[in-house]
């Protein structure tokens, strides 16, 4: 009566892939620029210029910022480059932009050069759960560097995934 259990999913082939383990560590900031605005809606040079001057741009040292608008003024394209110079001695990357765009970014980056021949002709599934903010757009972008390389992919757990291409 005593039948051994066994552990399909630790006896199968499949290989995870878990973007999670990419995710480059470091503070992020969302650097809004609507605080330094007239009524949170006008830029004047003066005072903004004033303001950037001012601010302790040391603690952004090595975070990864983004900067942006909450206000949807219209911000003239300087104004972002001026806060760039100010970042550039103390940031490791910023971006104008939200936070999931600078997520985004330094997932195509990290992901840009990966060497995923050792997934050559592998059962891989794509992890689809993690405690780290993965962008939905890393998920697209590993499809490109997975599908040349493996024989099937899947994304999810090993206990439920959803088959997403298997090479004819």
């Amino acid at each position: 009566m005593s039948e051994e259990i066994v552990n399909k999913v630790a006896e199968s082939k499949l290989i995870t892939f878990n973007l999670e383990d990419y995710y480059l560590p470091g503070k992020r900031v969302l650097f809004d620029i609507s605080e330094w605005l007239l009524e949170g809606f006008l830029l004047k040079e003066k005072d903004f210029r004033a303001k950037a001057a001012e601010h302790d741009w040391s603690q952004y040292q090595d975070a990864y910022v983004a900067l942006h608008c909450s206000t949807g003024a219209i911000v003239p394209g300087w104004a972002y480059m001026l806060l760039a110079t100010k970042l550039q001695p103390f940031a490791k990357r910023f971006i104008q932009g939200s936070l999931e765009q600078l997520e985004t970014l330094l997932y195509t980056e990290t992901l840009k050069d990966l060497d995923v021949s050792g997934l050559k002709d592998k059962l891989v599934i794509v992890k689809g759960c993690s405690n780290k903010p993965v962008p939905p757009n890393a998920y697209v972008l590993i499809i490109g560097k997975l599908q040349p390389v493996v024989k099937s992919l899947m994304y999810g757990e090993a206990c439920s995934s959803v088959p997403l291409y298997k090479r004819k």
